[in-house]
């Protein structure tokens, strides 16, 4: 990872768990001190007390995105702490998916996704900026951990709402783009859209039967592809933006 990183701040949402947990633990040894959010921090504080984390620091911090006393509270911590005091780096990792058929879903979980996928996404991205602003730091970095489903839409009628929040992101990342540029910053804003990965994700969201069929049809892409794809986009030269980056299996299909 760029020299430049070392010793400057990233927060990670949904830390505790799969792509989150990897980036996390990755940005920790590459010399950043890293803010772990997540709903249950155990694996966190786990984490951060490991004998091999020697190079940064972790912050675990219990945070619901879907909340906002809980997100403004996170960045009042981040505010006080004489240690962190500013992000660099926001990795937008937290999402869920629901069963949730358009036409015959549960409004209640079509209202979650959203929270978490879109809501979720722009409080915490809006508080990161907001943050840089006031540090003066106008090389940050922000990152959407989007999926596949933000770009098309499978004939899934169980996916079809949260491949609707997720469609919203890729719209947000370029109307962030696009804001950026008429404020002539240089903070850059990158999505990664992953296709099938072995994570706790699919087991959660489909069960575990219907995960171990879909590893079973290809092999999927594992949370340290996602994680050196977005490292690859926080490395590339400061004059350069990777706004999209699309990631899937070699034998996936769909």
């Amino acid at each position: 990872m760029a020299a430049r990183w070392a010793g400057r701040v990233a927060l990670v949402t949904g830390a505790s768990s799969g792509i989150g947990f990897s980036l996390t633990k990755s940005l920790v040894e590459r010399g950043m001190k890293v803010i772990g959010c997540a709903r249950n921090i155990d694996s966190l504080q786990e984490l951060s007390g490991a004998a091999g984390l020697k190079e940064g620091t972790l912050t675990p911090i219990r945070c619901d995105v879907t909340k906002e006393d809980d997100i403004s509270a996170m960045f009042d911590v981040i505010r006080k702490d004489s240690n962190l005091g500013r992000v660099d780096v926001c990795i937008n990792n937290a999402g869920l998916a629901h069963n949730a058929p358009l036409l015959t879903g549960d409004p209640a979980m079509w209202k979650h996704m959203f929270d978490v996928n879109v809501l979720g996404l722009l409080m915490v991205t809006k508080q990161s900026f907001t943050l840089m602003k006031e540090n003066n730091i106008d090389d940050g970095h922000i990152v959407l951990v989007n999926t596949m489903s933000g770009i098309r839409v499978l004939n899934n009628k169980a996916a079809h709402c949260y491949a609707a929040s997720k469609f919203a992101v890729t719209a947000i990342r370029e109307g962030i783009r696009n804001e950026l540029r008429e404020m002539n910053s240089h903070i850059r804003i990158s999505q990664v859209c992953p296709g099938l990965t072995e994570t706790q994700f699919v087991p959660r969201q489909m069960g575990e039967e219907k995960a171990v069929e879909m590893y079973n049809a290809f092999k999927p892409l594992q949370a340290e592809d996602i994680r050196d794809a977005i490292f690859y986009a926080l490395d590339t030269p400061p004059h350069v933006e990777v706004n999209d980056i699309f990631i899937r299996g070699t034998e996936q299909v769909g």
